[in-house]
């Protein structure tokens, strides 16, 4: 069973489309990280599979049932933590995660308390009086607390310091070892996904681009820079690229029996891509094709 399964997933806003058309097969018990520019719809694609937006066209199936549904057993087995993070700003800490242990049914009080103490904040404290920092683990600890199985995240780390930053994402990671659920998560800095993601989702303008375990992708793609005249080794497809007079740099993917990619005499560079360039190469493109 897969985590979340769409097939010919759309959503429309009026005349906008904010997904189209997406085939996806999240694998369980994985950290998927979903990336691309603002308004390729990452957010769309967790709020469809949280059940708080519905399909124009396809399906989506969230641990093997329909999210769209509101089946209060299939909710109770997932948590979305959107970017408003909403919270009862005018109760207490201790009173939010009150609430949350009255509507969970496998509710892990203990867990809650302990995580918001480990973090300094104070449980007295009105959530309005918290820093934004404060109020993303006050509602970690809250979807964390409720032990999903899937575990929806919409850029959890935006708007913190770099300091914030690194103990979420620790505390993300820790999280997902100790207790195992699926964890997908949206975000802008690559870096990001490349510190905690196992797995890989490329959206722009509401299409998937390119999904898959991230050591799959960049074992798929290579990197190239040197004179144009060398052209591209048999078996690579390019994916982006860049070319000033006679040199060029490009971002290829493996297509069918491949070339062996190595360095040449003449100061040709090739080497495996990063993640940060496949990624970049695949927006890119897009973009280009988007403009043509």
């Amino acid at each position: 069973m897969y985590a979340v399964e769409a097939q010919g997933l759309g959503k429309q806003f009026g005349s906008f489309s904010a997904l189209r058309d997406c085939d996806l097969a999240l694998p369980a018990n994985k950290v998927i990280g979903l990336v691309g520019p603002n308004g390729a719809g990452k957010t769309t694609l967790l709020q469809l599979a949280a059940g708080l937006r519905y399909p124009t066209s396809g399906t989506i199936a969230v641990l093997g049932e329909s999210p769209s549904a509101n089946d209060p057993a299939l909710l109770a087995r997932m948590s979305f933590v959107g970017q408003e993070r909403p919270l009862y700003g005018d109760f207490s800490v201790a009173d939010n995660l009150e609430v949350a242990r009255r509507l969970n049914l496998h509710w892990d009080h203990a867990y809650a308390i302990a995580r918001v103490r480990r973090f300094g904040i104070p449980l007295d404290e009105k959530v309005r009086g918290l820093s934004t920092g404060q109020r993303a683990q006050v509602a970690l600890a809250i979807a964390i607390g409720k032990r999903p199985e899937l575990l929806l995240l919409d850029e959890p780390v935006a708007n913190l310091d770099p300091l914030a930053r690194v103990d979420m994402l620790e505390e993300l990671m820790t999280t997902v070892a100790a207790s195992g659920p699926t964890l997908i998560m949206s975000a802008n800095a690559l870096a990001d996904v490349d510190r905690v993601c196992e797995y890989i989702v490329i959206l722009t303008s509401g299409r998937v681009r390119l999904a898959g375990e991230i050591d799959e992708i960049t074992a798929g793609h290579a990197f190239i820079s040197g004179p144009r005249a060398e052209g591209i080794p048999a078996g690579w497809a390019v994916v982006d690229g860049r070319e000033a007079d006679r040199h060029g740099a490009w971002v290829l993917r493996a297509d069918g029996a491949r070339a062996p990619i190595e360095p040449r005499d003449n100061g040709t560079i090739a080497r495996s891509a990063t993640l940060e360039e496949i990624v970049l190469a695949y927006l890119r493109s897009a973009a280009t094709e988007a403009g043509s």
